[in-house]
């Protein structure tokens, strides 16, 4: 294993950071029971700001999802440095000991990108609501189409640090995926094989396919399957250790995003997201490609 996955006593601190506070996964008993809370902040990040206007959780501030992205000029999209993620937490009234609870209307889409970025930066306090709004919804919970504008606070990013849960482009590259880590792609299949017209089509050598979307109940309300059925799917692609090195990209970091929020909620402590992705990766014109549906 390369020092990119080391996992002596330091390494392993680097990479788990400091203890999670909260579950990774509330359901929306356990929001609606905390709902005015002064220490929860509720983020909405449904897919449009018209779905906001029309209704949505009781309290919950608006947070659009291009808000966590920057677009470089050659179309790649990737996080903005930590000053700006602090000052947006702060315009939206999150302070670091808040318990932030973030939704979407999309199977986590979206939530897992605010996740994500909160655990790198060593929020201790954050949840997703299993099912988002669409849960909530079905379950015909109180809605309203109040706008919140909440009270500006200052962020103090915790000194402790969090999670060493980013590889970049270089990173990847030196990967030997399986041996170091496992990259899980999680991609459609046809974006997996790649398109044999494409002639930078197909996927990073050795990464393994796991969609995004297995792991949602679109024919119930949106919530993440059952930890039981998704053991087992990643089970049968070797990575049943929980400390197991993972990595997990998609086309821009997206999908890939919902994928991190997914294996965290299953326990897993060793995942990083390849924030570049696909995107990313085929404009190296020397990075290597595989085509086909095995790693």
């Amino acid at each position: 294993m390369n020092h990119l996955f080391k996992m002596g006593a330091v390494g392993l601190a680097l990479v788990i950071g400091v203890a999670r506070a909260e579950p990774v996964l509330v359901d929306t008993a356990w929001l609606a029971a905390r709902l005015g809370q002064p220490d929860l902040a509720v983020v909405d990040m449904t897919g449009d700001n018209m779905q906001y206007q029309r209704f949505h959780i009781p309290g919950a501030v608006r947070l659009p999802y291009q808000a966590l992205v920057r677009n470089r000029p050659d179309g790649v999209s990737l996080r903005h440095e930590d000053a700006y993620l602090v000052r947006l937490l702060g315009q939206l009234g999150i302070g670091a000991e808040t318990h932030v609870v973030v939704y979407d209307d999309m199977g986590g889409l979206n939530a897992g990108r605010l996740f994500w970025e909160l655990e790198r930066i060593g929020h201790r306090r954050v949840s997703v609501l299993d099912g988002g709004l669409v849960q909530w919804v079905l379950e015909g919970r109180k809605v309203d189409n109040i706008q919140v504008r909440p009270a500006p606070t200052e962020y103090r990013a915790s000194a402790q640090g969090g999670r060493a849960n980013e590889i970049s482009h270089g990173e990847v590259r030196a990967l030997k995926a399986g041996q170091d880590a496992v990259l899980l792609d999680v991609r459609t299949e046809q974006e997996y094989v790649g398109d044999p017209r494409d002639p930078r089509g197909g996927h990073i050598p050795g990464a393994r396919w796991w969609p995004w979307d297995e792991s949602v109940r679109f024919d119930a309300g949106f919530a993440r399957k059952d930890a039981a059925t998704l053991q087992q799917g990643l089970n049968g692609l070797g990575v049943a250790d929980k400390q197991q090195p993972l990595a997990v990209y998609c086309r821009s970091g997206h999908r890939a995003a919902q994928s991190y929020l997914t294996l965290r909620s299953l326990g897993y402590e060793n995942v990083r997201l390849y924030d570049g992705s696909m995107l990313e990766y085929e404009r190296d014109r020397s990075a290597p490609l595989t085509r086909g549906r095995g790693p």
